[in-house]
């Protein structure tokens, strides 16, 4: 959507309501003080929250590294034209915003019963022991449509050449209703499945998302965020943190400090995030790493993503050779899921790195952010 609805944005926390939102594959939530992960709450400890803090969610100190699969839900409609990019023009890439065209469901698995479907790949290294999984969707309900909420707490995930298997969110989750835009996150532990089937295409179907056409735009999207051990490769630190915020007119930017993540003068690793609506060609969008002994912050960006744009609707890793998705859109209208590099002279002194993301002409959502940085130089 258009950075003048930034204005509209209310921060709206909607009614706190029970779900029944246990992970059928399995149950993990919050971390626990020594590392690695605590069991899920009860089912009925399940709650919906306007915003939700960023905290960590798992976190090891072990040799590998961190992998993911990311997909849209949604795009726009083929034949349509607007603001003289063609839908077709947009999907390749070019500079175009979700709340520019009517958007309709992605669907890839010929499945009848399943009215959205898209999938991408997990490239896990041979060899590798997956340790944690974790699934996040979200999307917007109110467009030209409006979606019932009930449904946002699940959905549908298969591995290649398996079977759809029901997930059901396993935690608080992410729900804020404003300014034209009824906006969520969910997520659930996933790691037996990923363990099971490990490296190849994963799809997920029956994301909870609204098509049509609205000035704030439709969106939505998935990421399955992987965590590995191997032997052969460096000792690093491997965090996952998750919350749900926006930034609009009033709340431009939000600092994260990932405690405990130390990157040694010398060393390099990665760092990813998950966000909503973001537009591609709408500048004055970005993240940068500082820690507390650095003054000046570090900005990130790649070859997919300017400095200035980063919340720019793209799917992206450092390399050329990229996960393979289908659909494969450049442009994916409103859904960012990016991993962009640590360089070696990012490394500093200090108890852990903060991650501070701005946006001031775009309204958007910030969901996840996940790290693995070298333990040693």
């Amino acid at each position: 959507m258009r950075h003048h609805l930034g204005s509209l944005m209310r921060r709206t926390a909607v009614g706190v309501i029970s779900l029944s939102a246990v992970s059928v594959l399995s149950a993990v939530s919050a971390v626990s003080a020594t590392g690695g992960a605590a069991a899920a709450p009860h089912a009925r400890e399940a709650r919906e929250a306007g915003t939700i803090a960023f905290t960590q969610r798992y976190r090891a100190l072990q040799h590998g590294g961190v992998v993911r699969a990311a997909n849209a839900a949604i795009s726009c409609r083929p034949a349509a034209t607007a603001a003289k990019v063609s839908c077709l023009a947009a999907r390749s890439g070019k500079a175009a915003a979700n709340g520019d065209f009517d958007m309709i469901y992605t669907d890839v698995d010929r499945d009848p019963n399943t009215y959205n479907s898209s999938s991408a790949e997990v490239r896990l290294p041979a060899g590798a022991r997956v340790t944690y999984a974790r699934l996040y969707w979200g999307g917007n309900l109110r467009v030209g449509e409006r979606k019932s909420a009930k449904g946002s707490d699940r959905v549908l995930l298969r591995e290649s050449g398996g079977k759809y298997k029901a997930v059901l969110a396993d935690t608080l989750v992410g729900h804020r209703v404003g300014g034209g835009v009824d906006a969520y996150q969910a997520s659930a532990d996933v790691t037996r499945l990923v363990r099971a089937s490990g490296r190849g295409s994963y799809t997920v179907g029956q994301l909870n998302v609204a098509k049509g056409r609205s000035a704030a735009g439709a969106w939505g999207g998935w990421t399955l965020v992987v965590a590995y051990e191997k032997a052969s490769e460096p000792l690093r630190r491997i965090a996952l943190w998750d919350g749900f915020d926006s930034f609009d007119a009033r709340h431009r930017a939000h600092t994260v400090h990932l405690a405990g993540l130390r990157v040694a003068a010398g060393a390099a690793g990665r760092v990813g995030m998950v966000a909503y609506n973001g537009d591609r060609g709408v500048t004055g969008d970005a993240l940068s790493v500082s820690s507390a002994l650095r003054v000046r912050p570090v900005p990130l960006g790649n070859a997919a993503n300017p400095a200035d744009d980063v919340l720019n609707s793209s799917i992206s890793e450092p390399g050329r050779a990229q996960p393979r998705r289908v659909p494969a859109y450049a442009n994916t209208l409103g859904y960012d899921s990016d991993v962009f590099a640590l360089g070696r002279g990012t490394g500093q002194r200090g108890p852990g790195l903060d991650l501070r993301m701005t946006s001031r002409r775009d309204t958007a959502w910030i969901g996840v952010l996940f790290a693995a940085v070298d333990a040693k130089p």
